[in-house]
């Protein structure tokens, strides 16, 4: 659950930047006149570089960390935390997580960098190799030695890459997995970080997209873009300390803006499908007793071994029909 990776990580007193500040809406008028001219750039662009933060994913059930009603916020001023959110493994992409999705698909978007750990990125469709997720995946192990990553469908128990119990599986491998999380002061990954920044000095169109861009280096990032003689626009509900830098700010929630803005380009949202793989063993063996009977053994588990978690499962019922005799 999200609650639950924030537990996971250590205690910290100085969160760093500005909890619980106000948020602004702004009218519905004004929202179609900002969209208009995101609208306009975005369809000018040939390189637009999406940065995300938690508020893309609040409407799917999942609390942000420094809103007037997130975790970090509550915490600070001793307020018991709500328990009707959804927990990470239940959440589906929101309509901006398709929609960015759909923007990549198309050629627009040639990359996403985000600072969540919930992996719906990836669930709406945005290719891993297309995505930065600064501060890792609840989902994803990774190799201690070939550095290959495992996306899983449960999410890992520590952060701050401690090992998992599982091993590689590539040829002549075979090393300690470990969780691809990472805790406060953990260094961001260098791969993604440089690709993030490449993208991001090369783009035409940078949008930020639910993040109050309180956390250095990564609220740096899309700021390169207008050092570049690009468009920087945020949509966010609290102010930010980029917004003097920021071309457009649009106060509005995301799912909204993102709607506007791909009815105002003419493409499609496609819906979210959610499948779900598991592996059933059967194995029919004799009884062992004197009768000549036979006992059939049916064995439920995750695509990812026989010890891991199975999230999705809450029963399984099997049926077996005898042959007449």
């Amino acid at each position: 659950m999200s609650l639950g990776y924030a537990d996971r990580l250590k205690n910290k007193r100085n969160l760093g930047g500005q909890l619980g500040a106000k948020e602004y809406h702004q009218t519905f008028d004004e929202i179609k006149e900002g969209v208009k001219s995101l609208a306009k750039w975005v369809a000018d662009a040939k390189r637009v570089f999406v940065f995300t933060g938690a508020g893309i994913s609040t409407s799917c059930g999942i609390p942000d960390f420094r809103g007037p009603n997130g975790i970090w916020t509550l915490r600070k001023k001793k307020i018991p935390i709500p328990t009707d959110f959804t927990p990470f493994e239940y959440a589906k992409p929101s309509f901006t997580h398709m929609a960015i999705a759909a923007l990549v698909a198309a050629g627009k978007v040639p990359y996403v960098c985000s600072q969540n750990v919930d992996s719906l990125h990836l669930w709406s469709g945005v290719p891993r190799n297309r995505l930065a997720e600064l501060h890792g995946n609840c989902f994803a192990e990774r190799c201690t030695q070939c550095r290959s990553e495992y996306a899983r469908d449960f999410q890992m128990e520590t952060v701050d890459f401690k090992p998992s119990g599982r091993l590689c599986d590539q040829p002549a491998c075979g090393a300690p997995l470990v969780d691809n999380i990472l805790d406060w002061d953990t260094p961001l990954p260098e791969d993604e970080l440089g690709e993030a920044v490449r993208h991001a000095e090369e783009a035409d169109v940078a949008l930020v997209l639910g993040t109050s861009l309180q956390i250095q280096p990564a609220n740096e990032i899309p700021t390169l873009t207008r050092d570049g003689g690009g468009k920087m626009v945020i949509v966010n509900l609290q102010k930010t300390p980029k917004d003097r830098r920021a071309n457009l700010i649009i106060r509005s929630r995301v799912d909204l803006v993102m709607a506007l803005l791909m009815k105002e380009l003419g493409m499609q949202v496609p819906p979210y499908i959610r499948t779900e793989r598991l592996v059933v063993e059967h194995e029919l063996s004799h009884s062992g007793g004197g009768g000549g009977g036979r006992v059939l053994t049916v064995r439920v588990r995750s695509q990812h071994g026989r010890h891991c978690p199975l999230p999705m499962v809450e029963s399984v019922q099997i049926s077996v029909t005898a042959e007449p005799e």
